[in-house]
Formats: structure tokens, sequence, C-alpha cells
């Protein structure tokens, strides 16, 4: 008999997503019935939607990919760069963070999930095992921080370029670091910089896709969100896949910002830009509550017209949406 049961080890019995019932689960895995029903519960707790079908078992409602980082590595193509897979973490970026003095540039974590994920001005970003991608980047600048002007957009011009490489359709980008599908919230990127005015600095570039959202996840976040399960008609690409071409765009496109800064994503961004000339409803110290959207600056700030004149948005605490809906 196993002397202890993870939460990693009944997913990867139901990753194939067909039932097995809890007998046949607890024989496999050398434990009772009733340590199998605890890891099914403390699973359902963190969000992911087990099934218990009468006569049948335990089921998944989709196949699920877990994170292998061996391949992942393969995939992504960057050989001397780190990734690491972990199954649980509090979040990506504070793994990061603890992390900073041994790991090279472009290292990479990801998580199978997280209990701390967040997004831009503190948000939740929610994050159950197994049903997104959430991975964090990162890389050293040898200027200060204020030269990472317009990084999220670099990093989200990458990420859409990714998935759209996957054949994701429908992709758009909102200022300043979301990824929309179909008026939806589809990825969050998340930019966190810690260093000397002047320099070094160092980020750490924050990337979660939505895979799969259940029903209840939709009712608790208050904005229309979107998986890539929906916008491939049920048929995602893999966990592996997703987060190797995540991986090898951002990688890609962080030299790129190291060597020439926002430019050479500025035409990518217009192209996605999902609020250029639409009216927009902003929230935030010094800025006006209305206006209409008119593109981003050379720095990546955000040029809105009010009152037939220009003001730009640079501020990461200014909440921008479109005035017909999020």
């Amino acid at each position: 008999m196993k002397h202890s049961l993870t939460p990693r080890d009944v997913v990867r019995r139901l990753a194939p997503g067909t039932p097995v019932s809890g007998e046949a689960l607890a024989e496999e895995l050398g434990v009772t019935r009733a340590a199998v029903w605890k890891q099914i519960a403390a699973l359902r707790a963190l969000g992911l939607p087990i099934e218990a079908r009468t006569n049948v078992g335990y089921c998944l409602p989709w196949p699920v990919e877990l994170l292998d980082a061996a391949r992942i590595a393969q995939f992504s193509g960057e050989a001397g760069a780190p990734v690491q897979v972990h199954w649980a973490l509090d979040s990506t970026q504070d793994e990061l963070a603890r992390a900073l003095d041994a790991l090279p540039d472009l290292a990479v974590v990801l998580a199978e999930q997280q209990s701390g994920g967040r997004g831009r001005r503190g948000h939740d970003w929610r994050s159950p095992p197994c049903m997104g991608v959430y991975l964090s980047c990162l890389k050293r600048f040898a200027g200060g921080p204020a030269t990472l002007s317009g990084l999220s957009i670099a990093a989200g011009v990458c990420a859409v370029h990714a998935l759209a490489e996957l054949g994701v359709p429908d992709l758009r980008l909102k200022w300043p670091n979301d990824l929309l599908a179909r008026g939806a919230k589809l990825a969050g990127i998340l930019i966190e910089v810690q260093g000397e005015y002047d320099g070094p600095c160092t980020a750490r570039v924050g990337v979660g896709v939505n895979l799969h959202l259940p029903g209840d996840l939709h009712e608790a976040v208050h904005q229309p969100v979107i998986d890539l399960a929906t916008l491939c008609d049920g048929t995602p690409p893999g966990r592996n896949v997703i987060a190797a071409a995540v991986i090898r765009h951002l990688r890609a496109g962080l030299l790129g910002f190291e060597r020439s800064g926002l430019a050479p994503f500025l035409a990518a961004f217009a192209r996605l830009d999902a609020l250029a000339g639409h009216p927009l409803r902003l929230d935030g110290a010094g800025v006006p509550s209305t206006g209409t959207g008119r593109g981003i600056d050379e720095r990546g700030a955000l040029r809105v017209e009010h009152a037939g004149a220009i003001t730009l948005i640079e501020s990461s605490q200014v909440s921008v949406r479109l005035a017909t809906g999020d």
C-alpha cells in the first residue's frame, strides 16, 4: 500500500477523461477509497470539476494534459534557459522572485495551479488545477525600470502571435495587458519590475491563459471571460504545446525589446488594438471619465480623445473599459 496519495496522482489517473471507479482508483493507487475521496474533494475545492457518475465512477469533463518540463523545453527550443514545472505555487511570479539570484536570463517557471495568482491592480487570477497555462519568464535589463515602458504591450503581442500560430482565432489586445477574443478576456499579462532607478533591473513577465473555464468560474469573475476550448470548438491545443509556443515567442520578444524597445511591436499592436476608435469609460485619478480610444504612443501610453484633446494614459492603476461593455 502507498503511504501517501497526492492530488497529482489522482489527476494523472483521471487525465484521459474516461471514467474510473473509486474502487479501481484505490486499488491502482494502493490506498483506501477514503483516501481517494479525500483527494477528490480537495481537487474539487480547488476548482477542478471532477464528476461522479452513478455506477460508472469519477471522470473529468475533458481530457487533461499535465505539464512536462522536458517536452516544453524541447518544443520551445531555447537551450540553456531552464523550464521549471511545479504542481502548486502561490504564484509563478513569486517563485521567480524567490529564486531570482539562482536563475539565468529567460528562465521560466510554470505551475499546474496557483493559490495566489494575480493580475494588474492586485486583482485575483483564478488558477484552478490544469485548467489554464500559468507561467512567468525572467528577463534582466541593463537600464532602469523607466526604460521598460511598454513592456506589457510587447509581451501581449508575443502572446497573441504564439496563440495565433496554434490556430486560435479572433484575438485582440486591450491596453495595457489583456488578450481578448470575441469581446471577452482570454489571457492576461503581469509585469513586475525590481531594480535601481538608473539600472540594472529585473522584469518578471507573467502570462495566464484560460484553457477550460467551468460555469461556476464564469459566474465568479465579474467580467466576460472565454477559454481556448470555446474558441477551438472543444479541441484546444495541448497545454505543453501552448506553453512552449508562448515561451518561445515571449523569449524572442523580450530579447527584441532589449535591443530595440517597443518600436518593433507598435504596428502589430495597432492591428490588434481592441480599444482604438471605440468609446471608453475610464476610472482613475487625473483622467477623464469618458473618451474615445486613439491607439498608443511610441512609449505605450494609451491615447484617449476627450473634448477634442488627447490625454495620454500611462498609469497601470487606471481602469479602462469599452463604454458598451468590458
